[in-house]
Formats: C-alpha cells, structure tokens, sequence
C-alpha cells in the first residue's frame, strides 16, 4: 500500500458495467481511467461480489496510472489485471473504511445501484472518520439527475457550501476540472 503514499491525488472509483442500464458505461470507465492516469491520479476501486470495473483499471494502467483495489475475499482477478495490488478484507465494512482512510476525493460513473450503495457506504465511513471527501458524479444521459436534484433542492437551502461536498459533471473532461480543484483547495 505504500505505493500510493505520493502526492497525486487518490481518487476513489465507483463503477459497475454490470446490471440494466447504460450500455456504454464500459466505454465511459475507459475514458475515465485513461484521463484522470495521463493527468496523474491514482485509482482506488473496490471489488466485491465479483463485481470488478475491469475497462476502468485495464485503462488506466495502459496509460501508465497506479491502481489499488481493495476487494473482498471472494474476488478472483482476471489475468488482464495480473500486477495489480489487491488488499482483500472480508467485512465489507472493513472495505469500505479503507477506501475511506485512503481516499482523496470520490467519483462515481454511470453504473448499478451496487456501485451507488458502495458510494454511500464509503462516504458514510470517511465522515466517521472526520473526513469530508468530495464526491463527484458523472451524470452522463442524466444518470444521476435526481440526486443532482436533491442536492439542489434539499442540501442547498440547508447545508452551508454543499457545492464543495458533491458536485454533478456532463463529461469526464468536466470531472476532472472540478475533481482537481476541489482536491488541490481541500489540501
């Protein structure tokens, strides 16, 4: 793990191709892994349930970026994904934790409610943490309109600065914008 203990950002993913849904989200986690690894950052995903964001990873390591996984103890990795560091936990609060002790901000891709559940759960584990990592949320065909919604209609009349904590991008290239400046003022 104390591969990761530079000063680029470690950006935690959560992407799922599994499931109803986007038929291009493969396409979008590969865009995503190679962008965010040309401009520096470093990949945290988690893995659990078999449920692995394989066009992420294999993109951002094709474009010479550091990924970590941490996955639970059921998750075999495919060969494409041989040299990757896996730190395998069995309670998924464990996983969780550690994405939250390691993460530097989060991303979440068009993807399943499993992967939205996973945000939720890490976001949840760095505030018991004291950690406010921002989140970030592709909303790509309005993936997560509704959330961006809430966030406009109940966080901002109540939550002072509640566009530092979550923020809503139409492209990768937008993500990462913001992703960086948020990450750059929170350090």
């Amino acid at each position: 793990m104390t591969d990761l203990n530079n000063t680029s950002p470690i950006v935690a993913v959560f992407a799922s191709d599994r499931g109803p849904g986007d038929p291009e989200r493969a396409s979008i986690m590969s865009q995503a892994g190679t962008y965010f690894a040309k401009r520096g950052a470093r990949l945290l995903c988690l893995a659990e349930n078999g449920v692995i964001p394989v066009p992420l990873i294999t993109a951002a390591r094709a474009a010479g970026g550091q990924v970590q996984i941490v996955g639970d103890t059921s998750v075999v990795l495919p060969p494409a994904l041989n040299g990757v560091t896996m730190e395998a936990l069995a309670m998924r609060e464990e996983r969780l934790a550690r994405v939250a002790q390691l993460a530097h901000a989060y991303v979440a891709l068009p993807g399943s409610l499993a992967s939205a559940s996973a945000l939720f759960g890490a976001w949840v584990a760095a505030k018991s943490l004291g950690k406010a990592p921002p989140v970030l949320m592709l909303n790509r065909h309005k993936a997560y309109e509704v959330m961006r919604g809430y966030a406009a209609d109940v966080l901002s009349p109540g939550l002072a600065g509640y566009e530092r904590a979550v923020q809503f991008a139409d492209s990768v290239e937008d993500l990462w914008a913001r992703l960086s400046r948020l990450v750059n003022e929170g350090r």
